[in-house]
């Protein structure tokens, strides 16, 4: 089958949604699958005001031949920026099928950016974005009951996975006389990384990961390491290498930090909101609470050993299986509107 994602992350960018995209890429191919993905790097782009890492297509007109000269069997939107927009405006006029994805809590992240902007008109965009998908995919059972109550249909579960190959634990493992605090991801005000920064813990802080917000991070915390982005097995050695993980957001709709972590026996100190809540199990792969710095230390007092074996059963394998049977594949009659 022809396989076609569009997408607005992408490389360089360096996030959950530009890793789950790969990962469901890699398997699709190894199953035998077609796959094309459109994104900024296919188009003229512009950066993104205030964050500049994110690539902005304007030469939207240039999605519908793109996709036409594809062929693809199924069609699936993996986001709504620009290029989502483009497509779906592209399907709609031509009645074509596709799926989408609900990757973000846009609506949290805009409000968290923007405090004047009421959250209902956030869930207002995703409603419109998705209304005419067939299949709006989703990473948990809890998102797919909470965006249902904001009005969204059609919601279908696709849970995402973590390459055991690269992301296990590292024995022996070398372990230093204080404990290391690591934090992985994006360095954005929607990741209230503050909350991590300020806390009095023992040991070391380190921060793995760039963006917007790093030069001032790193002006008011001289004491903490900031090691800019790692990848592959760097990436990999500085969970095996952590003590305890610190997710302090309070607006993810997932986290994939967290399984990578716990994949290489590091235990997850958070809050207990929804992406902690989903991934993890209270007291034995990580420790949520409303004191983040009562979490961190609890956290390390758990079992690495539990936490590598609770993550075996979550693969990207079986994210693949799960993707393509939620897909709308296009009949003959659809496919001769592409021709």
């Amino acid at each position: 089958m022809r396989v076609l994602i569009v997408s607005d992350a992408w490389t360089p960018q360096v996030n959950g949604v530009v890793t789950s995209l790969q990962a469901l890429m890699s398997e699709l191919r190894g199953m035998g699958h077609e796959v094309k993905l459109l994104s900024p790097t296919d188009f003229r782009s512009i950066p993104c005001p205030t964050y500049p890492e994110i690539s902005l297509a304007w030469d939207l007109w240039r999605v519908g031949p793109a996709i036409r000269a594809f062929q693809p069997d199924c069609i699936h939107l993996a986001t709504e920026g620009p290029l989502g927009w483009a497509a779906r405006r592209w399907l709609d006029k031509r009645n074509l099928a596709f799926s989408s994805a609900i990757h973000t809590r846009y609506p949290e992240y805009l409000s968290t950016r923007c405090p004047w902007i009421p959250l209902s008109w956030g869930y207002a965009y995703l409603r419109r974005f998705h209304r005419s998908s067939q299949a709006v995919l989703v990473t948990t059972e809890h998102l797919r009951s909470e965006f249902s109550n904001w009005g969204i249909q059609r919601l279908k579960l696709w849970r995402k996975g973590v390459d055991p190959r690269l992301f296990k634990p590292l024995e022996p493992r070398e372990v230093g006389a204080d404990p290391v605090f690591l934090y992985v991801g994006r360095l954005a005000p929607e990741k209230n990384l503050e909350a991590f920064l300020s806390l009095d813990l023992p040991g070391i802080k380190r921060v793995v990961g760039d963006g917007p917000q790093r030069q001032a991070l790193q002006h008011q915390y001289p004491q903490v390491e900031f090691t800019g982005y790692r990848h592959a097995e760097e990436l990999a050695r500085e969970y095996q290498q952590a003590s305890v993980l610190v997710f302090p957001s309070l607006t993810d709709t997932y986290g994939l930090v967290m399984l990578e972590a716990l994949a290489c026996g590091t235990p997850v100190a958070a809050f207990a909101v929804r992406g902690p809540l989903d991934v993890l199990q209270q007291g034995i792969t990580g420790f949520m609470h409303e004191d983040l710095g009562h979490a961190c230390l609890q956290a390390l007092k758990l079992s690495r050993a539990c936490c590598a074996a609770e993550s075996a059963s979550q693969s990207w394998q079986v994210c693949a299986q799960e993707f393509l049977a939620e897909q709308p594949w296009l009949d003959a009659e659809l496919q001769q509107q592409l021709a």
